[in-house]
């Protein structure tokens, strides 16, 4: 599991983290996924319980995530303007994050999908997708190559952790 954690982390953070932070992660996270009450013992200062909705392994991945790899908000006018800031000031975009504010959901997450499927176009575009399950904030998710979205979303699969494409996502909800 600690190579599908390692490959997992390492597409998700797309070179926004050190090869040492992703190995140390998916070594942890592979642990608390094989033995929670073990990795609970040697890690007291770790803040999990059965209460919460995800498995420790998940938990560590998720919470050891940089906010410049994982963006959590409640509106997408902060879910872009987190985006925004992530990047290097050079980085021209279309629109402000303000000009989000009073826009329906799915328009405002189409247009940032628009946004970010125009940039990194050798890796075929950034895709928003939905991270995890929710567990403070209204959205919750990671930017991921296109060429690597197939491979991501398996990789998630194997490791037992939820994600999906934010846009597809949400366009199934509106209209169920």
């Amino acid at each position: 599991m600690k190579n599908q954690l390692v490959e997992l982390i390492g597409k998700i953070s797309a070179g926004c983290m050190r090869d040492e932070d992703i190995e140390r992660i998916a070594d942890e996270a592979a642990q608390a996924y094989a033995d929670p009450a073990a990795f609970l013992a040697a890690n007291p200062d770790i803040n999990y319980d059965d209460s919460f909705p995800i498995a420790l392994g998940e938990w560590i991945v998720v919470g050891s995530l940089p906010d410049t790899v994982l963006f959590q908000a409640d509106s997408y006018q902060d879910l872009f303007g987190q985006i925004v800031d992530s990047f290097d000031k050079s980085v021209p975009f279309n629109f402000k994050p303000k000009q989000l504010a009073k826009v329906e959901p799915l328009t405002a997450l189409n247009r940032i999908q628009v946004q970010m499927g125009s940039m990194n176009k050798e890796a075929g575009g950034y895709v928003l997708m939905n991270f995890s399950q929710l567990l403070d904030d209204e959205l919750q998710l990671v930017l991921v190559g296109g060429n690597d979205l197939p491979r991501v979303l398996e990789l998630c699969a194997e490791v037992g952790i939820a994600a999906a494409p934010s846009l597809e996502a949400l366009r199934v909800a509106v209209h169920v």
